[in-house]
């Protein structure tokens, strides 16, 4: 059988990073696509530097590829209230641009949306990916934007896109900094022994998951030939803010915290049903205790302790 070959738009970042080495490991020909060559390479994956936002490098970089994974976003659940016209005028564009390549192909795209931001507040959770998606933030609607436009292209030509509604990823290759990851923020901040900042009072929920599930998730939905098209990418558990806290407290000790004023784009809680999903991937998840352990270990074996 001949290797797929697979495209990682947003190569460079935390999922597409973890994603296109995980396909490499299952056989795929992987392509990582990004504004810059990564600083550290794998041999295995070949990559590609380049503006996703020009056509033409556009239109060549997807000839030929079996399945598209789409993961570059140019906004943040932080910056798209402020920023939200970037997303709109080019990542939204773009990402039209990108779907008429693919009518009269056999290409399969996923894209990767947000399960965090996307449903905004819902009175029934865990949420499920029927349940009518009210964002309170630029970041989540641009989204959905694009989610509404797969569709429409998916009924109209028959393609084969699919949406992954991803929930909140955390682990090895995230960076907090860059906006997102909260995990990522409290493990560093503790072995850092800095104070970490808690917007509102701590009793925000999410529905956190470990990155190597999220890669193997992807990899089963790229294969998976039905005709669902949104699935939720999650663990199913909620944990709150200050329990995080406790967690990489007793793992690591000494975590030292201060409350802000809550922020207007933040949900109370997101806890995606990721029952769908757990049809196609009926493994055990990695739990929220074990991943930061993981988490942790990884990072100090990084730094050489």
């Amino acid at each position: 059988m001949a290797k797929r070959k697979v495209l990682i738009l947003g190569g460079n970042g935390f999922i597409g990073s973890n994603l296109s080495t995980y396909l490499a490991e299952m056989g795929d020909e992987v392509y990582s696509f990004d504004m810059v060559y990564p600083q550290v390479k794998d041999e295995r994956i070949h990559y590609i530097q380049g503006d996703f936002f020009d056509d033409n490098t556009l239109r060549e970089i997807v000839k030929g590829m079996d399945v598209i994974f789409h993961a570059i976003s140019t906004v943040n659940p932080g910056n798209s209230n402020e920023k939200y016209m970037m997303g709109y005028s080019r990542d939204f564009i773009q990402t039209v641009k990108l779907c008429s390549l693919l009518v009269n192909t056999n290409s399969v795209m996923i894209f990767l949306s947000s399960g965090g931001t996307v449903y905004g507040k819902q009175d029934i959770q865990p949420i499920s990916e029927n349940a009518v998606a009210r964002p309170i933030n630029h970041y989540g609607n641009i989204k959905l934007c694009i989610e509404n436009t797969i569709r429409i292209f998916n009924i109209q030509s028959d393609s084969k896109m699919r949406v992954a509604r991803i929930s909140n990823p955390y682990g090895p290759g995230q960076d907090f900094t860059k906006g997102v990851g909260f995990v990522d923020a409290v493990i560093k901040r503790t072995i850092e022994n800095s104070e970490i900042e808690i917007w509102g009072d701590g009793n925000i929920v999410r529905d956190y998951i470990y990155i190597a599930d999220v890669c193997k998730m992807l990899y089963e939905l790229s294969i998976y030939d039905g005709e669902e098209e949104i699935f939720n990418i999650s663990s199913g558990v909620g944990v709150s803010q200050n329990d995080i806290i406790k967690m990489v407290d007793e793992i690591i000790g000494g975590a030292k915290y201060c409350y802000k004023p809550g922020r207007s784009v933040d949900v109370n809680c997101i806890i995606l049903n990721n029952e769908k999903m757990m049809q196609i991937y009926n493994k055990e998840l990695v739990s929220i205790k074990e991943g930061i352990r993981l988490y942790y270990n990884y990072l100090m074996e990084k730094i050489g302790v």
